[in-house]
């Protein structure tokens, strides 16, 4: 499929989707997030990417957030149903990419304000540059977002100041959070997220999938429920290798 806000590139089992509107900061307009969410079904279903990498165009922004003037003339020029359905759309894409079967790695390579930081916070993994910093400011437009996402990252105390204020946070406040994994140099920012994906690649595709699924899925239910959770899934889906298939290159090296 051929994208227009979005580009789409696959390589060693990598999926690198790129938002691409950088003349207005990578704003999320509703084609955007309507390919954005295509792009994700693509990976997931395609059995050769085992990882995606989300980034932005430019060097200044992953994503400034919604694109308010669309959605201003959404407001007035389309039928309350129409705009309804546009906004939940809109709002259903961060589910989409929390969810993902596939891991993601953020690779942020500028500013994540509003919108932008709820994709942010959507994807599994992030790794952030000098210029990357966060603004989460639905209280400030009278909405909400983040509350799902955020406290997960960064624990309770320090997510409720981030969304009651709306403060920035810069890239070094980002990464002693917890907010980003990694904090490298913007030149080493691909190649930092592709050393991540590409381990994360070699792995057993149905034990990585399985793992995201169980801490996703499990959130909320008892110690021993997530226990459970666990055994019933390698039981039933993530079928257990033996010891000769899993350990082979150790026995290979150890003798018999």
């Amino acid at each position: 499929m051929d994208y227009e806000t979005v580009m789409l590139s696959k390589t060693e089992g990598i999926a690198i989707i790129t938002l691409n509107r950088p003349e207005v900061l990578n704003a999320l307009n509703f084609q955007m997030v309507s390919e954005l969410d295509d792009a994700i079904t693509d990976a997931e279903e395609d059995e050769t990417i085992g990882v995606v990498i989300l980034t932005g165009s430019g060097d200044r922004a992953f994503s400034a957030g919604g694109d308010i003037h669309e959605q201003r003339r959404d407001a007035v020029e389309l039928t309350e149903e129409e705009d309804e359905r546009r906004k939940a759309i809109r709002a259903g894409y961060s589910w989409h990419l929390a969810n993902c079967t596939k891991p993601t790695v953020g690779a942020l390579n500028g500013l994540a304000y509003g919108g932008g930081s709820v994709t942010a916070t959507s994807v599994d993994i992030r790794v952030g540059c000098e210029r990357t910093s966060f603004r989460f400011l639905a209280a400030a437009y009278g909405r909400l977002n983040c509350t799902w996402t955020l406290p997960m990252q960064v624990g309770w105390p320090i997510a409720k100041e981030l969304l009651f204020t709306g403060r920035a946070v810069e890239a070094d406040e980002a990464y002693r959070i917890g907010l980003l994994n990694h904090l490298v140099p913007s030149d080493k920012l691909m190649e930092k997220s592709f050393e991540i994906a590409t381990t994360i690649a070699g792995n057993r595709t149905e034990s990585v999938q399985g793992v995201k699924y169980l801490m996703t899925q499990d959130v909320g239910l008892s110690w021993e429920e997530m226990w459970q959770s666990e055994r019933d899934l390698l039981t039933n889906k993530v079928k257990e290798r033996g010891v000769e298939q899993a350990f082979k290159d150790f026995i290979a090296r150890k003798g018999r």
